[in-house]
């Protein structure tokens, strides 16, 4: 075969090639027909090195045990300032003084739940707890019920049942109107968050 791209020699079946050890120009080396490998490669045993490098112009300092406890009585950082006062609740704040109930209100007795934007006292009844009865159990009234309203309680149950479940429409949007805040308690309070 030849090769119109490569004009050196062809290469063909085993033993058809070019003989490498005889020289085809002047000047080129000879080469073995068999390279001569050692059985195993011998190496040079590795240096041994110290365990840390002593460096002979930095001091040496002791190592600090990462696990040790902190004696008593000394800071946690050494260059951490320490606070007036010794040990107190930190940043300085006085403690929390007792609290009342959220939203109850003992300074103003015509409205202890407070005041709504415009100045109406909140009832103690709540629109999240009004508005969920309603709706899950409004068949048998228990939102109007828990809000004081003792007579559309009973009409929501007799609709509710005279009409086979029907009715049960009128308690659901009860419950959202409930949810929204558009229905006050049986003293004409608004309901609170």
């Amino acid at each position: 075969m030849t090769d119109p791209y490569n004009p050196g020699p062809q290469y063909g079946p085993p033993g058809t090639g070019p003989d490498l050890n005889k020289s085809s120009e002047p000047g080129q080396p000879q080469y073995p027909s068999q390279p001569q490998y050692p059985s195993q490669p011998q190496f040079p045993s590795q240096p041994q090195y110290p365990s840390q490098p002593q460096f002979p112009s930095q001091p040496q300092y002791p190592q600090a045990d990462p696990y040790a406890q902190q004696q008593y009585g000394q800071p946690a950082d050494p260059y951490a300032q320490q606070q007036p006062g010794g040990y107190g609740q930190p940043g300085g704040f006085p403690p929390a003084p007792y609290q009342q109930p959220q939203g109850y209100n003992p300074n103003d007795p015509e409205a202890p739940y407070g005041r709504d934007p415009f100045g109406v006292p909140l009832s103690d009844k709540q629109k999240l707890i009004a508005g969920l009865l309603q709706i899950f159990l409004g068949s048998f009234g228990v939102g109007r019920f828990y809000t004081g309203y003792t007579g559309i309680a009973i009409a929501q149950i007799a609709v509710t049942w005279l009409t086979c479940g029907i009715g049960a429409i009128w308690p659901l949007v009860d419950g959202i109107m409930m949810l929204v805040g558009k229905v006050p308690d049986s003293d004409g309070r608004p309901l609170r968050d």
